[in-house]
């Protein structure tokens, strides 16, 4: 729920819009104020699992979710529902800023590799399906029930979570609120200069703001704790930790790139109705969860940087194939390569997203969390930036578009392949 919700409501935008009498800028932060919201409190959160245990970030994430779906559905104009969103992005970020940590206490080490198979399969599925889920849903219902389904799911959740979840060891340190303020303004400033510069809003705005978020950051490195810093660069020094790191976030932009822009291109450039569209699309997301699954139990035995960079080789060769794509392109052709795509994808996460928890401290299995989601969403919104910035400025977009999904990939196909020395 909490990674599907932040693209499902996409395809409900413009009947939202006018129900609501707003316009489409106004109706953009339903999405917007959900994606912030969760990103900026990451890591806040996930440092404060550390000092009063995962189980119950993540049960208060949830509780507060699944409320702020009821207040969405009861939403009756845009500032209401995208007030609701704030708290739904939250509620979001409590799960999953500490859902990778409770893997870690939940599996042996020597399954841990198949545990974070399970849940990259999850969390990469929720995200590509998102707008074939808001499909089906519209179909029969309205918009309120993109909302309304996540109230019996989350209380059926909650009644799992309570029996299932572990405790965790809690740190005996303080908690360090002015870090923690600092480190959500940062990460707020250098999201809205993202999609300032990719909305082309010129110098003016641009400048200032990150200029302000360089200062907040180095506030944020000069005052938070050496022994456990909110912006964990005591995870980040070490090797394999860092590049895998730098290859989620490369790999994710290129994934989030080609996500935003297919629609566009299969039915303004093809000329395809939304549902075949649509259909079509899910092929990503279903051969990425079984690569997925594969991939995790193979992690356990194969190093994280030759899979990974296996993956990210053959996601590259499916993006450079789609570059081929033309009206006269046969459908199951089109769907070929976008398997290719998911395939590849699904070899990757599931090893980097291992390398990532078991490089950290045991003890710091919250910041590890809450970087991985971090590096996600970092990439996810670097690769829709990086598609306005490309609509906003060229002649020719599509094929620009995928050419740099390609490069995306393969950078992050060479830097995988570097944590091999490690």
């Amino acid at each position: 729920m909490a990674v599907m919700d932040g693209s499902i409501v996409n395809l409900a935008l413009p009947t939202m819009a006018h129900e609501m009498h707003a316009s489409a800028a106004e109706a953009i932060w339903i999405v917007n104020s959900y994606q912030i919201a969760m990103a900026v409190c990451l890591l806040p959160l996930a440092s404060l699992g550390e000092v009063i245990g995962h189980r119950r970030i993540y049960l208060l994430g949830l509780v507060l979710f699944t409320f702020a779906s009821l207040a969405c559905t009861l939403s009756g104009n845009i500032t209401q529902l995208s007030l609701a969103r704030v708290l739904q992005g939250l509620g979001a970020a409590g799960i999953l800023s500490v859902n990778t940590a409770l893997i870690r206490f939940i599996y042996p080490v020597r399954m841990l590799g198949r545990a974070v198979g399970y849940n990259a399969l999850v969390a990469g599925s929720a995200s590509a399906l998102g707008p074939s889920v808001a499909g089906v849903i519209l179909h029969v219902a309205s918009w309120h029930w993109l909302f309304l389904i996540n109230i019996p799911l989350g209380l059926l959740a909650l009644s799992i979570g309570l029996r299932a979840l572990p405790f965790n060891p809690l740190s005996a340190r303080k908690y360090d609120v002015t870090s923690a303020l600092l480190c959500l303004l940062f990460v707020g400033l250098t999201l809205y200069t993202f999609d300032a510069l990719a909305h082309l809003q010129g110098l003016s705005v641009v400048l200032p703001c990150g200029v302000l978020a360089a200062a907040v950051l180095w506030m944020l490195l000069r005052l938070q704790s050496a022994s456990a810093p909110m912006l964990p660069l005591d995870l980040l020094r070490i090797p394999l930790f860092g590049l895998s790191i730098s290859t989620s976030i490369c790999a994710f932009a290129a994934q989030s790139t080609v996500l935003v822009m297919l629609p566009f291109l299969l039915q303004n450039q093809l000329g395809l109705p939304a549902a075949k569209a649509g259909l079509l699309l899910t092929t990503w997301p279903i051969t990425l969860a079984m690569a997925g699954l594969l991939s995790g139990r193979l992690s356990d035995r194969i190093a994280a940087g030759l899979l990974g960079g296996l993956g990210l080789a053959v996601l590259t060769a499916g993006l450079l194939g789609l570059l081929c794509v033309q009206q006269s392109t046969p459908t199951p052709v089109i769907a070929l390569l976008l398997g290719v795509c998911g395939i590849g994808f699904g070899i990757f996460q599931s090893p980097n997203n291992r390398a990532m928890i078991s490089a950290s401290p045991r003890t710091r299995s919250g910041a590890a969390s809450g970087m991985l989601g971090t590096a996600r969403l970092t990439g996810q919104t670097l690769g829709a930036a990086l598609v306005a910035l490309i609509l906003n400025t060229s002649a020719i977009p599509y094929p620009v578009v995928l050419y740099c999904a390609a490069s995306l990939a393969g950078v992050a196909c060479v830097v995988s392949l570097t944590r091999l020395r490690f």
